[in-house]
C-alpha cells in the first residue's frame, strides 16, 4: 500500500513538473490582443512578424532575454541575457510595468502598463504565439 502511494505521488510530481509556463498565465488572451495595440508601433507577432524598433515577440514567454537574431538590444538587456535570464511571466510582468526600472538603460521608451490586469492579459496574448 505504501509503495503504491509513493508511486502515485511520484507520478503526480512528475506530471506537475511537466506543466508548461502557460499554466501560470492568469490573463485573458482576447483582452490582451486589445492591450497589445499599444505595442504594435514597435513590436510584431504572428506568422509574418518582423523586427521593428523592437524585436519580434513570438515565443517570448520563457525565451532567453535578448535572444532574437538580427536585433540590436540595449546593453541592459544584453547583460541580462548573458547572465542567463529568461522572459518568465514574472520578468515580463515586471518589465511591462516599468521597463526603465526593470532594465536600467533599456532602449524601450514605453512608459509601461500600470494595470496588473493589462500586463497579465498581454502576456496571455503573447503566449499564444510560438
Amino acid at each position: 500500500m505504501f509503495n503504491k502511494m509513493l508511486g502515485t505521488a511520484a507520478i503526480m510530481m512528475m506530471s506537475a513538473g511537466a506543466v508548461s509556463a502557460e499554466s501560470h498565465i492568469t490573463g485573458d488572451a482576447e483582452a490582451g490582443e486589445k492591450v497589445f495595440r499599444k505595442c504594435m508601433a514597435c513590436h510584431a507577432v504572428g506568422e509574418d512578424a518582423k523586427n521593428k524598433v523592437g524585436p519580434v515577440l513570438n515565443g517570448i514567454v520563457d525565451r532567453d532575454i535578448a535572444s532574437v537574431e538580427d536585433f540590436s538590444y540595449s546593453d541592459a538587456l544584453m547583460e541580462k541575457g548573458e547572465a542567463g535570464e529568461v522572459w518568465t511571466v514574472e520578468n515580463l510582468a515586471a518589465f511591462l510595468e516599468k521597463p526603465r526600472d526593470w532594465a536600467k538603460g533599456t532602449k524601450m521608451s514605453f512608459a509601461g502598463l500600470r494595470k496588473e490586469e493589462d500586463r497579465n492579459d498581454v502576456i496571455a496574448y503573447l503566449a499564444t504565439f510560438e
